[in-house]
């Protein structure tokens, strides 16, 4: 089974990446997405970072009624902070049947080279890159197993979900009713 690893800090989880995904999905060899719910992504700030526990259980919240997509906690039990590689690896080894792909925007790609053994994911894994506003990927020179697909891009960012919910701003439609409801159930990104 061919699954793609959409990571991600999800903080929240919202509209834009479930968009993003399902035409992934649609667009590739892919059978399955897995959300991989990043406790800390080394080349980010965390002082804003809902618990990775919290995230994963929106992410899971969000996908529920689509049997392609699961929400993994996968990194959260590996060391910190968490590398591609390292998953990658340890994925591969606890699935061995299984063929991963990392998926990822264009502006990730472009920040690949600063990514820890960027090299071997690049040998040993595919890459489906969407491509995001700003960031243009020359499809001349692309290693092998990089595919760039156009997908549909909402100007939604979790960034942006957080500061309407400290402003008591609305975030309908920005992610879906369920998360919208347990993220005002509980608080989250209140202070």
């Amino acid at each position: 089974m061919n699954i793609g690893l959409y990571f991600g800090s999800f903080n929240p989880i919202h509209t834009g990446h479930l968009i993003i995904a399902n035409h992934v999905l649609e667009h590739s060899d892919l059978d399955k997405i897995w959300f991989v719910v990043s406790p800390h992504n080394p080349l980010k700030e965390s002082h804003s970072l809902l618990n990775e526990y919290d995230r994963l259980h929106l992410a899971e919240l969000a996908i529920k009624d689509n049997n392609k997509f699961r929400a993994s906690n996968v990194e959260f039990h590996l060391p910190k902070p968490s590398y591609t590689i390292d998953t990658l690896t340890y994925l591969s080894e606890k699935f061995p049947l299984e063929k991963f792909s990392v998926i990822m925007g264009s502006d990730s790609y472009q920040n690949l080279p600063r990514w820890k053994n960027h090299e071997k994911i690049l040998e040993f894994y595919k890459v489906i890159v969407f491509e995001r506003p700003g960031f243009s990927v020359s499809k001349e020179g692309l290693p092998v197993n990089v595919q760039v697909l156009k997908a549909p891009l909402l100007e939604i960012s979790s960034t942006h979900i957080r500061s309407q919910i400290r402003e008591n701003k609305s975030i309908r439609y920005l992610v879906p009713d369920e998360v919208m409801d347990c993220i005002a159930e509980n608080r989250y990104y209140n202070k």
